[in-house]
C-alpha cells in the first residue's frame, strides 16, 4: 500500500501537468519561451516542440547529459535494484541482499571515517549520486520489476520546472522481495526530494535534496550444509527445505540526509574574470541495527549459538548511531582564459555512538562513543578548453588528525568518438568507525582499537574508441583494513563463528585490465567485456577472481513500420575461481576467510536469455535470469555457504512521460 500511495502522489501531479492550459491575458503569459510546454499553443499557432537537451540531468560536480528513452544493450544492463551495471558485481539469491565485489576498483572511498556496515550500503543512495535536474515540461519515469517470488520493485520520479529558474523533483524507491531460503525477505524504501535554483544571470545557484532511506534484510547466515545444496536429491530444489543457520534474524540501516551546495558572484555581471563564493552542507545520521531474538540455533538436532557466547539469553537488539555535519566554504575565482579557481576551508562533526559502556573480563572498557572533529584546507583547478577538461583537486587536514586527499582528473577529447581520461589519487584515510570501535550482546562482537590510517594510490586510464573501450588501474594499498574470520579449529568444528578487525601491514599491489568491445553483424551483435586482475600480496588479504568475462549475443530489429523496437538474446557470465569473502549478519561487513578452512567459490557460468523492446518511450524487459539452474548441478555460491540465485523468470518496464 505504501508504495502504492507513493505512486499515486507522483503520477497524478504528472496527468495534472499533462493538461491544456486555459487561455490567459497577455501579461500573465509565461515569456519563457526555452521552457515552453509542448502542448502550449497560446503564444503562437505553432506549438512549440520542446528539444531532448531542454531534459537535462546535472551531476554534483555539474556534469550534464541529457534523458535518455532509447533501448540499448547498456540501459537493459542497468534494469536491477541499484539502477546501474552489475558487471564486476556478484548478487546474493535474493534482490536487494549485498553484493560480493568481483572487480575491486569498484570500492570507493572517502578521507573521513564514516559508520561502515559497507554490506548494507549498496542500496544506500550516497549525496553524490543524487541527480538534479532541468525539464523543459513535466518530465515523469516510473521502473517497475518483479523480484524473487513474492513482491515487487518500483522507482517512481517527477521533475518538473516551474520557470526556467527553478526545478523541484520527487522520487520514491520501493524493493520487496521474499527470496527462495528460509528467512530472506529484503524490504527497502527510499524517498529522494531536489531542487535546483539559479537567477536569470546566474548570479546565485543552489542545489539541494533531502532523503529518507532504509534498508532491512531479514538474515539466514547462510546454509549450514552446502553438501544438501550441491546434491541431486530432488527435495532440495525447494530451497524452504535447506537449514539455515539463523531463523528469525534481522539487520536495518536507515538515514536521514539534508544538503545544500551553492553558490554567489561577488561580480554583479558575469564577465571574463568572475568571483564566486561557494558552500557545501551535508547532515546526516545514519543507525545500523542488528536483531536476533532467538540466540541458540537447532543444527542437526544440536544447538549451538552461532556467535558464541552472549551477554543475554534472548532478544539480541545492537544498535550503533552515527550523525555528521559537513561544512565546507570556499571562495572561487574564474577567467575565461585560465580556468576556474577554487580554495576552501572545510569543517567535519561526526558523532558515532552505543548507549552504554561495557567493561571487559579482562578489565579493559569499551567506550560509548567516538567524535571527531576535522578541518581541512585545501584547492581545485578545473581548467576547460578545446579538446581538454581537467579537475585537480587537493586537500589536507589543518587539525590533529592526519588525513590528505590528492585527487586529479585530466580528459581530452580527440573526436566525438575518442576519448582519453587519466586519473591518479592519493588518499590517506582515516577507518571507519567499526573497525575502530563496536558493541554487541554477543561477547566476541566488542572491540576497541585505534588502527592507523590507511594509504591508497590509485592510478587509471580509460580510453573510449569505436574499435575499443578499455581501463587500466595499478592501485597500491597499505595498512590496509579488513574484518577476518578470527575463529579458533574448535569454533569452526561447532559452527561457531568470530570476527575480528584487522590492519595488514604489509603493501598489496593491485592490478586491473578491462575491455569491452561490440562486433555487429547486420541485425546480430556481439557485446563482449572482460577483465584481468592481479594482487601480488604476502597473504591471502585482498580477494578477487583472476578473470572475470561478460558476453551478450543478440539480435535486433523493427517491427509494425517501427512502431516496436526488439532486442533478443542471451548472455553469459563468468568468473573464475577465488577465496571469496564471507559475509557476517552481526557486523553488516564481508570478510576474509580464515585459511584454515577457506574455500573457493566461482568457476561457474550463467546464461541469461532476454527479450526486450521500446513501443515510444516505454521499455519492456523479460528475462530468464540463470537458464542453465535448471539442468545443472548446484554449485554456484555468491559467498561460503551463501548460494547464487536460482533459475527464476522476471519482467520489468521503464515508462516515461513528457507532458
Amino acid at each position: 500500500m505504501r508504495i502504492l500511495f507513493f505512486l499515486y502522489l507522483l503520477v497524478v501531479p504528472a496527468i495534472l501537468f499533462s493538461q491544456d492550459k486555459k487561455p490567459a491575458s497577455k501579461s500573465n503569459l509565461d515569456m519563457n519561451t526555452k521552457y515552453s510546454s509542448i502542448t502550449d499553443t497560446l503564444k503562437k499557432k505553432k506549438p512549440k516542440i520542446a528539444t531532448i537537451d531542454q531534459y537535462q540531468i546535472i551531476t554534483l560536480e555539474h556534469d550534464t547529459t541529457y534523458v535518455d528513452t532509447s533501448l540499448t544493450l547498456k540501459s537493459a544492463y542497468k534494469q536491477n535494484h541499484i539502477r546501474r551495471d552489475e558487471f564486476g558485481l556478484l548478487p546474493f539469491s535474493n534482490i536487494g541482499q549485498p553484493y560480493n565485489t568481483l572487480q575491486y576498483s569498484l570500492t570507493s572511498f572517502s578521507p573521513y571515517p564514516e559508520i561502515g556496515f559497507t554490506g548494507m550500503h549498496f542500496n544506500y543512495i550516497e549525496a553524490d549520486q543524487i541527480k538534479y535536474y532541468s525539464a523543459a515540461t513535466p518530465f515523469t519515469e516510473l521502473f517497475f520489476n518483479t523480484t524473487i517470488n513474492k513482491g515487487q520493485n518500483v522507482d517512481s520520479f517527477i521533475t518538473l520546472n516551474t520557470s526556467k529558474n527553478l526545478n523541484f523533483s520527487i522520487a520514491y524507491r520501493g524493493l520487496r522481495s521474499e527470496g527462495d531460503y528460509i528467512n530472506q525477505l529484503v524490504s527497502s524504501g527510499s524517498f529522494r526530494f531536489t531542487t535546483s535554483y539559479a537567477t536569470t544571470e546566474k548570479r546565485y545557484a543552489l542545489n539541494a535534496h533531502y532523503t529518507y532511506q532504509d534498508n532491512l534484510n531479514e538474515e539466514n547466515g547462510g546454509i549450514t550444509t552446502p553438501a544438501d545444496f550441491e546434491s541431486d536429491n530432488p527435495d532440495y530444489k525447494n530451497r524452504q527445505r535447506l537449514q539455515v543457520y539463523l531463523t528469525d534474524a534481522e539487520s536495518l540501516l536507515k538515514g536521514r540526509r539534508l544538503f545544500f551546495d551553492h553558490a554567489f558572484r561577488i561580480n554583479p555581471k558575469a564577465g571574463n574574470n568572475n568571483l564566486y563564493l561557494t558552500h557545501q552542507l551535508n547532515y546526516e545520521n545514519k543507525t545500523y541495527q542488528y536483531k536476533q531474538p532467538t540466540v541458540i540455533s537447532t543444527i542437526d538436532g544440536s544447538e549451538i549459538q552461532r556467535f558464541g557466547e552472549s551477554y543475554v539469553t534472548s532478544n539480541i537488539s545492537d544498535e550503533t548511531k552515527f550523525e555528521k555535519l559537513y561544512n565546507k566554504v570556499g571562495l572561487a575565482y574564474e577567467n575565461s582564459l585560465l580556468g576556474k579557481f577554487n580554495f576552501f576551508i572545510d569543517d567535519y562533526r561526526s558523532n558515532y555512538e552505543y548507549n552504554r559502556n561495557i567493561l571487559k573480563a579482562d578489565g579493559t572498557t569499551i567506550p560509548s562513543y567516538l567524535y571527531q572533529q576535522i578541518n581541512n584546507a585545501g584547492g581545485q583547478y578545473e581548467y576547460q578548453k578545446n579538446k581538454w577538461n581537467g579537475r585537480f583537486l587537493y586537500s589536507r587536514s589543518i587539525t590533529n588528525q592526519s588525513l590528505s586527499d590528492l585527487d586529479a582528473k585530466l580528459r581530452y577529447d580527440y573526436n566525438d568518438k575518442i576519448k582519453f581520461d587519466f586519473r591518479y589519487r592519493n588518499i590517506n584515510k582515516l577507518p571507519n568507525y567499526n573497525y575502530n570501535l563496536y558493541q554487541s550482546s554477543w561477547v566476541a562482537y566488542n572491540w576497541s582499537n585505534n588502527f592507523k590510517n590507511e594509504k591508497i594510490n590509485s592510478l587509471s586510464a580509460d580510453v573510449s574508441t569505436p574499435w575499443l573501450n578499455a581501463q587500466v588501474q595499478y592501485t597500491v594499498l597499505k595498512d590496509h583494513l579488513y574484518f577476518y574470520d578470527n575463529s579458533s579449529d574448535l569454533q569452526t568444528a561447532a559452527d561457531i563463528q568470530i570476527m575480528k578487525p584487522m590492519q595488514y601491514g604489509n603493501v598489496i599491489n593491485y592490478l586491473e585490465i578491462k575491455a569491452n568491445k561490440e562486433f555487429k553483424f547486420g541485425k546480430f551483435a556481439l557485446d563482449n567485456t572482460f577483465l584481468y586482475q592481479k594482487v601480488d600480496q604476502s597473504d591471502l588479504i585482498l580477494n578477487v577472481p583472476d578473470f572475470v568475462a561478460r558476453n551478450t549475443f543478440y539480435y535486433t530489429s523493427n517491427f509494425f513500420k517501427k512502431a516496436l523496437f526488439l532486442q533478443s538474446g542471451i548472455t553469459f557470465n563468468y568468473f573464475t575461481d577465488y577465496y571469496g569473502n564471507g559475509y557476517n549478519p552481526v557486523i553488516g561487513e564481508f570478510y576474509v576467510q580464515n585459511p584454515a578452512n577457506a574455500v573457493k567459490i566461482g568457476n561457474y557460468a550463467t546464461f541469461d536469455f532476454f527479450v526486450n523492446a521500446r513501443i515510444r518511450q516505454t521499455r519492456f524487459y523479460l528475462k530468464a535470469e540463470h537458464l542453465n539452474a535448471a539442468f545443472s548441478k548446484s554449485d554456484y555460491y555468491s559467498a561460503p555457504n551463501n548460494p547464487y540465485r536460482d533459475f527464476v523468470i522476471r519482467f520489468g518496464l521503464v515508462w516515461n512521460f513528457f507532458q
